[in-house]
């Protein structure tokens, strides 16, 4: 038996087969696919499309297009899909600033958006709304745990930068929310940026004892890689985004032994999860990452919702969503009444299986993690 039936095998006991649903389902993917993003876009749709496929139905349409990167580019594209594609859905926006462009407008038209990534504040708290889903955290999560983990393993004087976009502040003020020692520095830098040299420099100088940074995607990489050649030798904290699959390779050895906080590990030990990593490696012939994870979860989110109603019929439909009535590869998942997962959150170690970096479950930072911004949502 190969992997790829071994996964569908898996799948089918646990009844996530192939069910007819009422009317044909147009879903519009707006997700980053070129430049210097592109690998998180990438994962994303693949997980997403994985669980597509694994469900043998025929009657899901998956309406895929570039947003570049480009907040004026993902509205054009989320216009154009609605008004002449006529999707019901809209999901796979990994950048929390291409979320605030279309979201609000996007689910003001009746659209359901549900989110593979990006997941800001605004959307949490007074700016949710009954229609929008987060599955996959919302945006402080994983950062909180750091902060948790930061504190827990005694450091008293911890350095911390991110971008300057909505989930870089989202990322700091939630290290900050769990967090109990001192900051020895707190540093914004540019979205896209690639020389760090003027950050690693004021590391260097300001007496910290560790380093929590969230650089995703290309960014992460030009840190790391600057880091490890700077010889300064201070221990790094990260989420899992800084320290992703597609991440390690690119830095190689330099990673190794650092910790990272993540929703979901490859070696979660759960059917769904091991069903998912059997299959993603068979169809793509590389490891999945934690996007790829997103993007499986919100396809079977999606898929357990229309078994029970279609989006047409928006009241019956939020509800089947709300059910998350699936099997998701994080094990235990529910919503909270703003929409956002409630969830554990793990500490994983950067470790080498053979020749390929990766990570492993070495303890749980928080356990049924909900989010700070529930109580501002008035739905």
């Amino acid at each position: 038996m190969n992997l790829i039936t071994k996964s569908l095998a898996a799948l089918a006991v646990l009844g996530m087969t192939s069910a007819a649903f009422a009317e044909p389902v147009k879903v519009g993917m707006i997700t980053t696919l070129s430049g210097g993003g592109a690998s998180l876009g990438i994962d994303a749709r693949d997980g997403f499309m994985l669980a597509i496929k694994q469900s043998g139905n025929k009657d899901v349409d998956v309406v895929i297009e570039d947003d570049q990167r480009k907040p004026d580019v993902a509205v054009q594209i989320a216009d154009k899909m609605i008004q002449s594609d006529k999707v019901d859905i809209l999901t796979g926006i990994i950048w929390s600033n291409l979320a605030m462009a279309v979201v609000p407008a996007a689910v003001a038209q009746g659209k359901f958006y549900l989110s593979v990534n990006a997941a800001p504040s605004q959307l949490a708290g007074k700016g949710c709304n009954a229609h929008y889903f987060s599955v996959s955290y919302q945006n402080d999560n994983l950062h909180e745990a750091a902060g948790a983990y930061a504190t827990d393993a005694g450091y008293k004087n911890t350095f911390i930068l991110a971008p300057n976009y909505p989930a870089g502040k989202d990322s700091l003020t939630g290290f900050k929310r769990f967090y109990k020692g001192e900051l020895a520095g707190e540093v914004y830098t540019q979205l896209g940026q690639t020389d760090y040299a003027a950050e690693i420099a004021q590391i260097r100088a300001s007496g910290a004892d560790s380093v929590f940074f969230f650089l995703p995607g290309g960014m992460g990489i030009a840190f790391m890689k600057q880091y490890a050649q700077s010889g300064v030798d201070i221990p790094l904290i990260g989420p899992a985004f800084s320290f992703d699959q597609g991440i390690l390779q690119a830095v190689g050895d330099a990673a190794l032994g650092v910790k990272n906080t993540a929703n979901w590990s490859k070696d979660i030990d759960n059917a769904a999860n091991k069903a998912f990593v059997e299959g993603f490696q068979a169809e793509y012939d590389r490891l999945p990452s934690i996007y790829a994870s997103y993007g499986y979860d919100t396809a079977n989110l999606m898929l357990s919702a229309l078994a029970k109603a279609s989006p047409s019929d928006a009241d019956a439909f939020q509800k089947a969503l709300e059910a998350a009535d699936f099997n998701s590869v994080r094990g235990k998942f529910s919503f909270a009444s703003n929409h956002h997962p409630i969830q554990d959150i793990y500490v994983r170690e950067v470790v080498k299986e053979g020749d390929i970096l990766t990570n492993k479950i070495v303890g749980t930072a928080m356990t049924d993690r909900s989010n700070a911004y529930v109580d501002d949502c008035k739905m």
